[in-house]
């Protein structure tokens, strides 16, 4: 098995295309590509902020104090064209038109100055389809802080000392004192997408090699002449089984230390400070033990893949195969990161979903040992079964020569 096993790896490393997917592609690529996206995210964020939004008012001269505040603020500009909009409607076709960016409905029964009888309902008319965008948010912030005005000016006149006015209006003030500490706001935040990454990482680590070695060699011809070699079909599919998990946990690792390397020299610069601070809890146990849950998971995967490879007759329909091997992976690893999903007795019992979670909750700090105990007997048993299925599958002469 172990003979096997050497002369596999041999050929894997004289293998360029697989050293490129496995070893160069973690190392340089994978970390370009994660920064050049945190690079066009901020920069998309950043010209959001810095965006000036030409505005309209409808029914402008009732508030003209209002009016002056949106007109000197540094994030809009009015509307300069000769065309007037004073209805909803016609605000409405402006925005979608792209004349304004942005539009303000205020009512006809408004009268500032003038007592209030009822509650003077604003419309502000936008397009709400970007992701970012910060337009509401700052009409609103303006609009409240005239009402804020109006309201004081209202309660000064029915006789209510200023010393009252927060008093009455906000009679209970409510302080947010927040038990998580930084390592646990940020492990719930962040800590979901590790499994994300690290375990695609791991099939895909697994895939190229396994395609090779099962689909690849019944193309070259050469399988049959391993056959005839004195080594028993399980001591073969063993060895095979070997050179794809260590590739798949290189593959995860070498990819791990690459972005750790990558976000050391970040902070060095001042970038990302608050999050080593908030992980620098985390132990060099918590990685082991992290190490430990996916190992049952490559496994798993490395079977997978290896299985699949050994049906298929070529080294294209083997790279069909993985298409929805992949989707079949991603959905389980998506169910973990669903809002107020936990671990639970449930979840520990569904696959890769538990080992998902419970990665998160190493890394957040609040990880319960019985369950990640649970959760490795559970991955190792469907791991040791998926791995059985594998060699009684390479044993079929069916299989072999379809």
């Amino acid at each position: 098995m172990f003979e096997v096993f050497l002369k596999e790896v041999k050929e894997l490393l004289r293998d360029r295309k697989t050293l490129f997917f496995v070893i160069a592609l973690p190392i340089v690529i994978f970390p370009v590509l994660f920064a050049l996206l945190a690079f066009l995210a901020s920069k998309t964020t950043l010209e959001a902020e810095q965006k000036v939004h030409t505005y309209y008012i409808a029914n402008a001269h009732l508030a003209p104090e209002f009016e002056e505040r949106l007109f000197y603020h540094k994030s809009f500009k009015p509307y300069e064209g000769e065309e007037r909009f004073e209805s909803e409607q016609a605000l409405i076709d402006a925005v979608r038109a792209g004349k304004i960016d942005v539009g303000v409905v205020i009512p006809n029964q408004f009268e500032l100055g003038q007592p209030l009888t009822e509650q003077s309902r604003w419309q502000i008319v936008f397009n709400d389809a970007q992701s970012i965008n910060f337009v509401y948010k700052r009409l609103e912030t303006l609009i409240y802080k005239f009402a804020a005005q109006i309201r004081a000016t209202s309660l000064k006149a029915l006789g209510v000392p200023q010393s009252q006015h927060k008093a009455l209006l906000t009679p209970i003030a409510v302080t947010k004192v927040d038990t998580a500490d930084k390592r646990e706001n940020y492990g719930e935040k962040i800590g979901a997408f590790i499994p994300y990454m690290l375990i695609p990482l791991v099939l895909m680590g697994a895939s190229y090699p396994a395609i090779d070695l099962g689909a690849g060699e019944k193309e070259r011809g050469t399988l049959e002449t391993l056959l005839l070699t004195p080594v028993t079909r399980t001591q073969l599919v063993l060895g095979k089984f070997l050179t794809v998990l260590a590739s798949s946990i290189a593959c995860a690792v070498v990819t791990v230390s690459s972005l750790a390397v990558w976000i050391g020299i970040a902070s060095g610069f001042g970038v990302l400070d608050s999050i080593k601070e908030a992980f620098a809890s985390v132990s060099i146990w918590d990685y082991v033990l992290i190490f430990a849950l996916l190992l049952p998971v490559a496994v798993m995967l490395s079977s997978l893949v290896l299985a699949i490879s050994i049906y298929a007759r070529t080294f294209k329909e083997a790279q069909n195969y993985m298409g929805p091997l992949s989707m079949l992976v991603f959905v389980p690893i998506v169910v973990s990161l669903m809002p107020n999903m936990s671990l639970t007795s449930l979840t520990a019992w569904v696959p890769i979903t538990n080992v998902s979670l419970a990665i998160k909750e190493i890394i957040k700090g609040t990880v319960d040992y019985g369950a990640v105990a649970m959760i490795f007997v559970a991955s190792a048993l469907l791991a040791g079964a998926l791995l059985m299925c594998c060699v009684r599958w390479f044993s079929r002469e069916t299989v072999l020569f379809r």
